[in-house]
């Protein structure tokens, strides 16, 4: 399970380590395609020299922020690219893009630009499935849901087992014993199913040692 990236949903409960040169748990997933990576990169807020430098993650140093501070919190953020995708690794418990793609301008995705988002939402749950599609919208679907747009995620999401019964279809009863048994596996279902969508492999040794490489981006 070390390529696609249906690891990174295994790992969605394994505690977060400073000491970790690279990423491992809790690690949230922004991809996009139609627009060039490196201009996707400083619409998050990646600084332009950081992004020449090209630095790999198990060099960054996230500078700690004192008392008073105004400068505003910055956090690691590993990415790569993929066939047509661009993608972003984050495990501060967020993904930068799902907080901002509604209030920061640059990030907002243009025509025929896509972008798709699987934030762990660690401070502000649930944790969500963020798809724009590039046509103006932004659609949201919890874990276990799919968008209601019948379209080629949704399917994706379908097939990989990531959406769960709805209550109005069997009854509370029965969804909650469905998620009490089935619940666990639903992270590595969603990101099976945004893997299988996207044609995604993201190699798990290399994000967990920190070869690929890494900036510093605000949090918005």
């Amino acid at each position: 399970m070390s390529h696609g990236i249906a690891w990174t949903g295994a790992h969605s409960t394994t505690d977060r380590s400073a000491a970790l040169p690279g990423m491992l748990g809790g690690i949230s997933l922004t991809c996009a395609r139609g627009l060039d990576a490196d201009e996707f990169l400083v619409a998050l807020g990646a600084d332009l020299d950081e992004l020449a430098a090209r630095t790999p993650c198990k060099d960054i140093t996230v500078p700690t922020r004192r008392p008073g501070d105004q400068s505003p919190h910055v956090h690691r953020a590993m990415y790569g690219t993929c066939g047509d995708w661009v993608y972003v690794l984050e495990d501060w418990g967020m993904a930068t893009w799902s907080t901002g793609c509604r209030k920061v301008v640059s990030m907002r995705s243009g025509p025929d630009e896509e972008i798709v988002c699987v934030t762990m939402n660690r401070w502000s749950p649930p944790q969500m499935i963020v798809h724009a599609p590039g046509d103006g919208r932004v659609l949201r679907a919890e874990f276990g849901e799919d968008t209601g747009e019948a379209s080629a995620l949704d399917a994706a999401l379908h097939a990989a087992g990531a959406v769960f019964p709805a209550i109005g279809d069997v009854g509370e009863a029965a969804v909650v014993a469905y998620y009490e048994e089935h619940g666990p596996r639903l992270p590595e279902a969603v990101f099976t199913a945004v893997g299988n969508y996207c044609g995604l492999s993201i190699d798990q040794a290399a994000v967990q040692v920190g070869h690929l490489p890494a900036l510093l981006i605000p949090m918005v």
